[in-house]
């Protein structure tokens, strides 16, 4: 099914930098209703790249769906589970396989009985110059049905309609609820930060075109994988393309004055980082230069890597 559409100068105001937004009332294992269709449970692992903490989404009142169930932590699980002492779990979503959001969700499905659905299951790439991060990604998510983009998901009291939303992870998908005209973005669009592109599951160019596809859309709110909601959607996702681009110039401008490696363009053009970011700034910083030489403005001399050497083409 084609995007939800609507004079989108309309929804967008001047926006060119994305400004993160850092809510107050993100206390892991206290269960919030955000909307009258949606409950919020934060996991406990916070970290650098997690924030607070993973969000599960309680969807529906009565016959309910679990939405990224998150990491395989037990305290985790029996507070979701507690949450819906009561009521029918229909389905359990899964925006895609990084372990912050999928390992829950076979526990779950043996308390419920619910349907495991979402996200396909992981498929490595492999190859010359492909460092391996696939450790990152849930290897025993097995879900009874991957969704495609366009399907719908139904219970008594929700209705989904999948968006393939590439980019973060090649299976990432984020998930339409036609109730209340939201979208559950995963971590594709984030209020607390930007997304951590990271080659070689993580494609930059995948992840653009996933950007254009949303500011394409209606929806009134994101509810997203970590952090608080992103609110007017279609000005935020603007002003992350525009980040993202701002990125681009600045490391071709890094190659244009004479750079020619990650670690050389990363000191540069990411000032005054925290040293823990590091290593996802250096993947970042790969994935745009893939895309660079897939368009034709970078060349490498072998295949893209942390350690490949790069000139403007």
């Amino acid at each position: 099914m084609a995007a939800n559409k609507t004079g989108r100068a309309a929804l967008e105001k001047p926006l060119t930098t994305p400004t993160f937004a850092v809510p107050a009332d993100l206390q892991s294992g206290a269960v919030s209703r955000v909307s009258p269709h949606v409950r919020r449970l934060v996991a406990n692992n916070p970290s650098p790249f997690t924030f607070t903490g993973t969000c599960s989404y309680i969807v529906g009142n009565g016959d309910v769906a679990i939405l990224d169930p998150g990491p395989d932590d037990i305290t985790h699980i029996e507070a979701l589970l507690q949450a819906v002492e009561g009521e029918r779990v229909g389905h359990i979503l899964v925006t895609h396989t990084h372990r912050d959001h999928s390992p829950a969700a076979a526990a779950i499905k043996r308390a419920t009985g619910a349907e495991i659905v979402g996200a396909r299951r992981f498929q490595p790439r492999s190859g010359a110059g492909f460092h391996d991060h696939d450790a990152t990604h849930d290897r025993d998510y097995a879900p009874d049905r991957e969704l495609a983009d366009g399907e719908r998901i139904a219970g008594r009291s929700y209705t989904f309609e999948t968006i393939a939303t590439p980019g973060h992870a090649a299976n990432h998908l984020a998930f339409a609820l036609l109730e209340e005209n939201c979208l559950f973005s995963g971590d594709c669009v984030m209020a607390w930060s930007t997304s951590v592109i990271a080659p070689p599951d993580g494609s930059m160019g995948d992840y653009m075109a996933t950007l254009d596809r949303l500011r394409d859309r209606a929806d009134s709110i994101y509810w997203p994988g970590h952090g608080g909601p992103v609110r007017e959607p279609q000005r935020y996702v603007r002003a992350l393309a525009h980040h993202r681009r701002q990125r681009e110039v600045s490391i071709l401008t890094r190659l244009e004055a004479g750079d020619e490696t990650i670690p050389e363009i990363v000191a540069k053009v990411y000032e005054n980082l925290n040293p823990t970011l590091i290593g996802a700034a250096s993947l970042s910083t790969l994935a745009h230069l893939e895309d660079l030489i897939a368009r034709g403005l970078v060349s490498a001399d072998r295949v893209p890597a942390l350690d490949t050497r790069f000139r403007k083409a």
